[in-house]
């Protein structure tokens, strides 16, 4: 996901772009493991927000969002490896159409 984000930031669109993880409920002990050695930034689903739920998420899940924080498209990586360069463009696609729509 780091490339992808190198990737998306050389690319103009009309929103900007922005790469996060959001780890689910009760799943707190990995936080460490997860986030070593890398730079996108993660945040910790807490039960006042309980995004993973609204947003009816699964394991590997890329939501992603509109300008108004709505989720518009989902893309699952465990379904989609982005080691294949077909899943990898078929994600940088979307991305940049949400953040090129109106």
């Amino acid at each position: 996901m780091n490339d992808l984000q190198k990737d998306l930031g050389a690319i103009s669109t009309k929103q900007p772009i922005q790469i996060l993880g959001v780890n689910g409920i009760g799943l707190e002990s990995g936080n460490a493991g997860m986030t070593q050695g890398r730079v996108l930034p993660w945040l910790q689903d807490v039960q006042a927000t309980d995004a993973w739920t609204q947003w009816a998420v699964e394991y590997r899940d890329v939501v992603v969002l509109d300008g108004q924080n709505r989720p518009v498209a989902v893309y699952n990586l465990t379904v989609h490896d982005l080691g294949d360069p077909t899943n990898y463009a078929t994600l940088k696609s979307i991305l940049v159409d949400a953040a090129n729509a109106d």
